[in-house]
């Protein structure tokens, strides 16, 4: 196979290009293969996808951030992270036992943090992200004490909610790591949860909450309470309800 030569233009275009995008394009090649620099870098972010996986979850990281806010730990229904992983179902139910350490009231909100399939992600931005959200909800909202959950999905939002009596919940979650981020966080909202009947159609999502290269916190948050005030005024979440906010997100290059 004969390898075209690569011109200083060329060259040129691919590094303006890959400054705008964490995707890994125009890396060149070293025969058939990548280049050893560009190989070991995939090597390492592999490493980093298969550690945000299976690293476990510590709720005291995320308490110890929220100092001053009430909060409540509970766990899925699954054992151990390799029963998490080989069964979602699992995960989506409230343990037997912890459902009696949720407290119940006439809660408008309730913020669920859950270490879903990168912990890392949930360690380094959930708090955050939850003081950015509540210091921008109106101030007569009620907002329930926040949840900790361990081995859990998005769905076990549904079965918090329900219980504690809240209107809507928010569930942070770590998102399934990829070979450019392995600390990517997801905002779950959704209004009027039914344990066993929502479905994603019924829920709205942020994705990629990751300043500095994701969303910032406060964009995020703001596109949030605008999610949050219209399921209110709706009445519902999902796919009726729009992002008509104009918090929209910027590169960091911009």
């Amino acid at each position: 196979m004969t390898q075209l030569p690569v011109s200083t233009d060329d060259l040129a275009l691919w590094s303006a290009l890959r400054r705008h995008t964490q995707a890994r394009i125009g890396l060149g090649r070293a025969g058939s293969g990548l280049p050893t620099r560009h190989r070991l870098e995939l090597q390492s972010a592999h490493a980093a996808a298969r550690d945000a996986v299976h690293s476990p979850f510590d709720p005291d990281t995320v308490a110890a951030a929220l100092t001053g806010v009430p909060t409540v730990r509970v766990r899925s229904a699954a054992p151990d992270r390799l029963t998490y992983l080989q069964r979602p179902d699992l995960g989506r139910r409230l343990h037997p036992t912890d459902r009696a350490h949720l407290p119940t009231g006439e809660w408008d909100v309730v913020f669920v943090i859950a270490d879903g399939l990168s912990s890392r992600a949930v360690h380094e931005h959930a708090a955050s992200m939850v003081r950015a959200t509540t210091a921008l909800l109106p101030a007569d909202w009620r907002v329930a004490p926040v949840v900790l959950a361990e081995q859990a999905r998005v769905a076990l939002g549904d079965d918090v909610a329900h219980t504690m009596g809240a209107t809507a919940v928010v569930l942070l979650v770590g998102e399934r790591p990829g070979m450019s981020a392995a600390d990517s966080l997801g905002a779950y909202l959704t209004y009027g949860p039914k344990p066993g009947v929502t479905t994603d159609a019924d829920r709205n999502c942020l994705s990629n909450i990751r300043p500095p290269l994701g969303l910032p916190y406060d964009t995020a948050a703001a596109k949030l309470v605008a999610l949050l005030r219209g399921a209110r005024e709706l009445g519902r979440s999902g796919v009726s309800l729009k992002d008509e906010s104009d918090a929209l997100p910027r590169h960091p290059s911009d």
